[in-house]
């Protein structure tokens, strides 16, 4: 979950910061923060004025294509699912592992995106 798809098109040490990010169903923000490490990827994205300024953090498994010419990522999440997604603080969530665990469960395989176990 944390590491990026093989198919993505990420390369490793490439500079996403800045990019824009789409769901599948629009444009959601741009990419504030990113970490490249084995194991741990993830972008933290800013969503401005979309959702009140709410920042989310985004496992890299989530993200499908990388674009460098365009300067985009695609997510296979719908803006619904981000927007639902647990909050992100990065004072306090940046190396958190229950927040990584909430997460888990949030993204992860034991619930469909967006729902959580029964």
């Amino acid at each position: 979950m944390w590491n990026y798809k093989s198919t993505s098109g990420h390369l490793a040490g490439t500079d996403l910061t800045g990019y824009k990010v789409e769901a599948t169903d629009g444009s959601i923000g741009k990419v504030d923060k990113h970490s490249d490490e084995v194991d741990d990827s993830y972008l933290v994205v800013d969503t401005g004025v979309w959702i009140f300024g709410k920042e989310v953090l985004l496992p890299a498994s989530t993200i499908v294509r990388v674009d460098p010419e365009a300067g985009k990522v695609f997510a296979d999440l719908t803006k619904e699912q981000i927007k639902n997604a647990p909050e992100f603080h990065r004072d306090k969530h940046l190396g958190d592992a229950g927040y990584r665990e909430d997460l888990g469960i949030y993204y992860g395989t034991g619930a469909p995106f967006g729902g959580r176990p029964a």
